[in-house]
């Protein structure tokens, strides 16, 4: 199989096909679907955006992957790395099996979202509400990542109606293009009505005294579970 090396901007359909190992009609067939970026040349012929061939190979191991384990693999987005660490600490112990991937910003862990297509994606309890509103907005529109369970802080879930008046910037770094639109969604059901948002318990107080920051991590493995199922069902 041929590489796709850095400099590498667009490849030939020959080219492509041999990356993909697969033929020629195949590629033209992506192409039509909208699977690879491609535009044709003055003389017609077609060339591909190298970014979106990398992108299916990624798919590719990633159902590679799933075929060859039993294993959960999810993406965490985190506010603090220590949090991500105490994840990990826990999953070790669970029955179910976790590949966790870690994201400690935002726009990563959209990218990893899209690249690694997991099967479920955990957000950090401290990332800001209206950071966390932007990654469901993003994550609930793009193609790649619609149908993946969303494992969100209920408290955030109680809060969200009033978020977007809360502060009047993106903390994903860009200002808001259409803060009414994500207002109108938010109204619609972006959430409360997504049967993909599943919440799971962080701010709850008189959990944090009971249980140990440790011990309430281990509470989240059936809310993995119950992610997996209902991704499943739908």
């Amino acid at each position: 199989m041929k590489a796709i090396t850095p400099e590498m901007e667009y490849l030939s359909t020959r080219q492509s096909a041999k990356v993909l190992q697969v033929s020629l009609g195949t590629v033209q067939k992506m192409v039509e679907l909208g699977e690879l970026i491609a535009w044709k040349t003055r003389g017609g012929h077609r060339r591909i955006l190298a970014s979106s061939l990398e992108q299916q190979l990624q798919r590719r191991k990633r159902a590679m992957r799933q075929k060859t384990t039993q294993n959960c693999i999810a993406l965490g987005i985190f506010r603090r790395f220590e949090n991500s660490q105490e994840l990990m600490n826990a999953i070790q112990y669970w029955q179910i099996k976790v590949e966790l991937d870690v994201a400690v910003d935002s726009m990563e862990g959209l990218m990893k979202a899209v690249s690694i297509a997991p099967d479920l994606i955990f957000l950090d309890a401290l990332i800001p509400p209206v950071e966390q509103v932007h990654l469901i907005h993003y994550l609930s529109k793009n193609k790649d990542t619609q149908r993946i369970p969303i494992l969100v802080d209920e408290g955030f879930i109680k809060l969200h109606p009033g978020v977007i008046s809360l502060v009047d910037e993106n903390t994903l770094g860009v200002r808001p293009q259409y803060p009414e639109k994500l207002q109108e969604e938010l109204e619609n059901g972006l959430i409360e009505h997504n049967p993909l948002i599943i919440p799971y318990c962080a701010t709850n107080a008189e959990a944090d005294s009971n249980l140990g920051g440790e011990n309430r991590l281990h509470l989240l493995e059936p809310i993995f579970t119950q992610a997996l199922s209902r991704k499943c069902m739908l």
